[in-house]
Formats: structure tokens, C-alpha cells, sequence
């Protein structure tokens, strides 16, 4: 019931909405028979088909086939656009849709020999369809804002538990610190002077361990800080793939002092050389392109990597893409797009 046919609308949705016709138009039908003195031919009867049709079964048909343009205009094709903006629209669409469905029925009605209301009860032609109007799309502003809830009752809660996770990883990684410092110390010093290649990797792998610890304490860092801590965690994946990784980073020197999130673009780039390149026998190339556009900071990590088919079940996949993703869902609003690199692998692209 669950599982979405078109437009995001469940089967259980779809549902809901023909019972709501259903039972609307029997209700119209019902009055329209208790109105009828003398019930004695079959087009008159409460549960006969034929004067369900000429009842209500055609008048509430041609709502629906107004209602579907409508609430698609308002509910899809306008669905991010403010509230007030869409409910103005009803001023407009509220008379297409009550003298729309009425001509039309009209029409159907003279054109079949089926009978409809004259004189000053068309009136009721015209009260029905508005009031119907305003029900049904009153229904459908308020299910919509039950499901915006709903989905940030979710999201609050997800972010709750990242925070939860965040914060316990925090106390475990200060648990001692400078005991670890002194163990990388002791091993850096330990190590023959003459292997000073695994000497500056414990080394940078020591600034790596550092500045997690004091991004830990931060809320935002220069992007100077985060660039430097990038750099040297991919030093150190050059170390082990060798000549097969090629590393591209595309920023301008007066972006440097904008201040931007800790450990927000290693955890992309980590799943990149992890999840894209590392299976890789031929290995591959990551690019880093950090640009200002419309006053917002715009970033895009690209791999040559195997790719990814099912998009949305990556963030299922690892803690890291996850955690980012609902970081910026909680600071900026802002959504993280995945998307197929040219010639191959995988674009990751988001705004803050």
C-alpha cells in the first residue's frame, strides 16, 4: 500500500481519495433520490447503476478530471514554492473548476438526455462543485503538512542519533590524547633514520589524528584547515596506491578564509577512493572543485571509480555519507545530488 505509483502518490493514497468520490458522489445521489417525490422509475432508484451515473457517478467523475491538472499543478510542478503563493492560486482555479465541471456536465447531461437542475436551482450546480472544491483541497493542504511533519519527525530523529554517535565518538577520540601523541612520538622516533618515508607518513598520519580532535571542539574551520586535512589524508591513500591515483584540487586562493564545517569533505572523498577506486586494478583520478556562485559555496568531488547504480541506497551503505548528508540537511537546508561522472564514476555535488 506503501509503494508509490506516479507523482509520489502510494497506492493507500490513491485509495483514500476514490473512496472519497465514491462515497461523495453516493452522498449527492442519496440526496438527489430523498429529494424526488414520486420514486417509482428505475433511473429513480436509491441503488440502481444507471441513476447512480446520472446521479452522481458522472458529476463526481468530471471533478476528478479537473482535480487531477489542479492538484498536479499545486502539489508537484509547484512543490517547492512558498505555501501562501499556492493557496492564492485557488482564487483562480476555484471558478475554472466550479463552472468547468458544471458546463461540462451540462453538456454530457443535454447530450445523452439525462436530466439536470433548472432555473434557480442550478444554483445548486454551482454551491456543490465550490464546496467540494474547498473540502477536497483542504484535505489535501492538510495531509500535506501531516506529511511534511512527519518526514522532519524522522529527520529530527536521525539527526539525533548521528549526534548521539558524533558526540560518543567525540569522547572516545579525546580519551587521552596525549598519550597518543607521545605513542606516535615514540614510534616516529623509534623508526631507523634512514626509512624517512615512514617517518613523515606517522607524522601526517599524527597532524590527521590532530586536527580530528580539534574539529571535534569546532563548529566551523577555514576551508584553508579542511583543504590541508584533505591533502594529507590523500597523501597518505598515494602512499599505497602509488602512481594509480591521480589527485586534482581546484579552488581559489580567496575562497581560503570561508568558513565552511569540519571533517565535511573528507568523509566524501574517503568514500570516493574506498568505494570508487580502491577495487581498481588501473586505479583512477579524484577532483576537488570548490567555486562561489549566487553567494553560496558550491562543491563538487568527482572519481573515476566504478560508479554507483542505486543512488539512494548508498546513504544506507556507510556511516560517513549518511551523517554528512544530514549534517547539511540540518545547517543549510541543503541536499546532497549524486550523479554519473563522464567517462565513469561518480559525481557528488552540494551548496551550504
Amino acid at each position: 500500500m506503501n509503494k508509490k505509483i506516479i507523482w509520489g502518490i502510494t497506492r493507500g493514497e490513491l485509495l483514500m481519495v476514490l473512496l472519497l468520490y465514491i462515497l461523495s458522489a453516493f452522498c449527492y445521489h442519496f440526496v438527489v433520490w430523498a429529494s424526488i417525490p414520486n420514486k417509482t422509475s428505475e433511473v429513480m432508484t436509491l441503488f440502481g447503476v444507471t441513476a447512480f451515473i446520472d446521479g452522481g457517478g458522472l458529476h463526481y467523475g468530471i471533478f476528478l478530471l479537473f482535480t487531477i491538472p489542479i492538484w498536479w499543478s499545486i502539489f508537484v510542478f509547484l512543490k517547492g514554492t512558498e505555501i501562501w503563493k499556492r493557496l492564492l492560486l485557488h482564487i483562480i482555479f476555484l471558478p475554472i473548476f466550479i463552472f468547468g465541471t458544471r458546463a461540462l456536465y451540462y453538456t454530457i447531461a443535454e447530450t445523452f438526455g439525462w436530466g439536470h437542475l433548472q432555473g434557480t436551482g442550478q444554483v445548486w450546480d454551482l454551491y456543490i462543485p465550490g464546496l467540494f472544491y474547498l473540502i477536497q483541497f483542504g484535505i489535501f493542504h492538510a495531509y500535506e503538512h501531516y506529511r511534511e511533519n512527519q518526514r522532519k519527525l524522522v529527520l529530527e530523529g536521525e539527526l539525533r542519533q548521528a549526534a548521539l554517535k558524533s558526540e560518543l565518538a567525540a569522547i572516545k577520540a579525546q580519551l587521552n590524547p596525549h598519550f597518543l601523541y607521545n605513542v606516535f612520538n615514540t614510534i616516529n622516533a623509534s623508526v631507523p633514520a634512514e626509512n624517512e618515508r615512514t617517518r613523515n607518513m606517522i607524522a601526517q598520519l599524527s597532524d590527521l589524528f590532530r586536527y580530528q580532535l580539534q574539529a571535534s571542539k569546532s563548529d566551523l574551520v577555514t576551508l584553508r584547515e579542511e583543504l590541508d586535512f584533505v591533502k594529507k589524508y590523500l597523501e597518505l591513500e598515494k602512499e599505497r596506491f602509488k602512481d594509480r591515483l591521480d589527485i586534482e584540487i581546484r579552488v581559489s586562493n580567496d575562497l581560503m578564509d570561508e568558513k565552511i564545517p569540519p571533517m565535511l569533505l573528507q568523509p566524501l572523498v574517503e568514500n570516493s577512493v574506498k568505494h570508487g577506486l580502491s577495487s581498481l586494478i588501473e586505479g583512477g583520478a579524484i577532483s576537488l572543485y570548490i567555486f562561489k556562485e549566487a553567494g553560496k559555496l558550491k562543491f563538487e568531488i568527482s572519481d573515476t571509480g566504478v560508479g554507483i547504480k542505486d543512488k539512494l541506497a548508498v546513504f544506507n551503505m556507510g556511516v560517513g555519507l549518511s551523517n554528512t548528508r544530514l549534517r547539511l540537511q540540518k545547517m543549510y537546508q541543503s541536499q546532497i545530488e549524486l550523479m554519473d561522472n563522464s567517462p565513469k564514476g561518480l559525481t557528488v555535488k552540494f551548496s551550504i
